[in-house]
């Protein structure tokens, strides 16, 4: 059946909400038309006739139809999933600027400025929107803060005026406004119904936090992913890799760390819960004042984990590579860094060593230039900034000198130009490829980074070959050639595949 609405055929909706398969939770959306409702793929309700429903691959499409969200299964909390992903990078990185909140804020830049920053221009951005998403960029930045609104409302206890302000409306009585045409009810109003919905339901969040002052502000929210989720893999990737009261692994269920988003600093610990493939992430800002990056803050996390990715779609890229079918290992996912200069730091202090001398070296780092504090109950270092970095004489670390300079050269370039390409990085003298295409792959999460320089990569691509082959691979093959067929093949998937290179045994 053809489904104007929705890429994914009617039949495989169908039967993917009747056994509300939690692979598919985000990448579509039941509208059930008899109720005006529209439900994730594992709606624990009563799953309702076929005849009765319309699939959406998008909850702004079913909004747009004029069907509401459920109560119950909090459509605002699916795992992130995009139709059109892969077929615009200029509209990827355009959603993903708006949904950290760019155009909403006491700092809000206009569509003009968001089109000036992505190289394109404003009539173009808006009918790649238009093409892409099925609305205009204003109506997509203003659901966003909606449904962001709505899940603060759902899963916190943060007051109305509190809720408003960290989802980037300026004034209440805006607000309030939004939120009733959208809707049809006040956010009061909503939140009565969820406290009686909760009181009812099994999906009821069990740990809400209650801010008792406005320093610090405490909350807690469950963060969904569309399963398999290769945790104990990624656990142990950040524990090799922590720096302390940086980052902190309690047991094999928790990760934390602290953080530094816009001028606002905070940590957040975020615990697995694989009954409900999700994570319980508890938040901690300073003051009352951070509400207002928390939508950063949490897609920032979001993206940390990889919490959106569809591990079906970019396996099944994987699993063309024949070599690589029997050893591969399911749901493992791309643990990002915090920001890009981490990322670039921890790329230039790994430079030509072993994995624990780079974490030493990276502990020491922190730990000599980055700032303590006292946040809540709870002491925690700030990784440095790109300003101190450049000014670092660095002489607590045991590296040569010529890598002291590099890291300094690119504290300065970045404090210097805080919104550069990252490929703008290789003018920096001590800044290869490598380093680059690390930064890219950790720091900036891009999924098609397959590191062919890394020695282990090369290591092992070409054991797998070999391995795989019926006789050895010649000595004189064509590490390049073969990478490049190899790039090719996994698109736009590389840096998957590399994770699952570094995890061969």
């Amino acid at each position: 059946m053809v489904n104007h609405d929705c890429t994914i055929a009617s039949d495989v909706c169908r039967k993917a909400r009747l056994a509300r398969d939690a692979r598919f939770d985000g990448q579509f959306f039941t509208g059930v038309l008899t109720t005006g409702i529209y439900c994730r793929s594992i709606c624990p309700a009563v799953s309702p006739k076929e005849e009765n429903v319309r699939y959406f691959d998008s909850p702004l499409k079913a909004a747009n139809a004029g069907l509401r969200p459920c109560l119950r299964c909090r459509p605002d909390s699916a795992p992130g999933s995009f139709a059109w992903k892969g077929v615009a990078t200029t509209l990827e990185r355009a959603v993903s600027l708006i949904n950290m909140g760019a155009l909403t804020g006491a700092d809000a830049i206009s569509i003009e400025q968001l089109s000036e920053r992505l190289g394109v221009s404003s009539r173009y951005l808006r009918k790649l929107f238009t093409e892409g998403v099925g609305t205009s960029v204003k109506q997509y930045a203003q659901y966003r803060q909606l449904m962001f609104a709505k899940q603060l409302l759902h899963q916190t206890e943060l007051s109305i005026t509190q809720v408003g302000l960290a989802a980037g409306f300026n004034s209440i009585r805006r607000f309030n406004e939004v939120f009733k045409q959208t809707l049809k009810l006040t956010p009061s109003t909503f939140r009565k119904q969820v406290i009686s919905a909760d009181a009812n339901s099994s999906t009821a969040n069990s740990h809400l936090a209650v801010p008792r002052s406005i320093e610090p502000i405490k909350l807690s929210v469950e963060l969904y992913y569309r399963p398999p989720f290769a945790w104990q893999q990624q656990h142990d990737f950040y524990q090799v890799r922590a720096v302390c009261k940086m980052e902190w692994l309690e047991g094999n269920h928790h990760y934390g760390r602290s953080f530094t988003t816009n001028g606002v600093s905070g940590y957040f610990d975020a615990e697995h819960n694989k009954a409900r493939n999700s994570f319980n992430v508890d938040i901690v800002l300073e003051n009352e004042q951070g509400l207002v990056e928390l939508n950063a803050i949490i897609a920032n996390i979001k993206r940390v984990l990889d919490l959106d990715a569809n591990m079906q779609a970019i396996e099944q890229v994987l699993y063309l590579l024949a070599p690589l079918q029997q050893k591969m290992i399911p749901g493992l996912r791309l643990p990002s860094t915090w920001s890009t200069f981490e990322a670039g730091c921890r790329a230039v202090l790994g430079q030509q060593v072993s994995i624990i001398q780079a974490s030493k070296l990276l502990n020491q780092l922190v730990l000599a230039y980055g700032e303590k504090r006292m946040i809540s109950d709870k002491e925690v270092i700030l990784f440095p900034t790109a300003e101190v970095i450049a000014n670092a004489s660095l002489d607590e670390l045991k590296m040569p000198g010529a890598r002291k300079l590099a890291l300094n050269a690119l504290g300065g370039f970045v404090n210097q130009n805080p919104n550069a390409d990252i490929n703008d990085w290789i003018s920096i003298k001590g800044i290869g490829p490598w380093t680059v295409a690390y930064a890219q792959m950790r720091g900036a999460s891009n999924p098609d980074v397959l590191l062919c320089g890394d020695l282990v990569v090369k290591k092992r691509v070409l054991t797998l070959y070999q391995q795989h082959s019926e006789t050895s691979v010649p000595t004189a093959i064509d590490y390049g050639v073969l990478t490049k067929d190899i790039a090719n093949t996994v698109s736009p998937w590389g840096s998957y595949l590399t994770f699952q290179l570094w995890n061969l045994s």
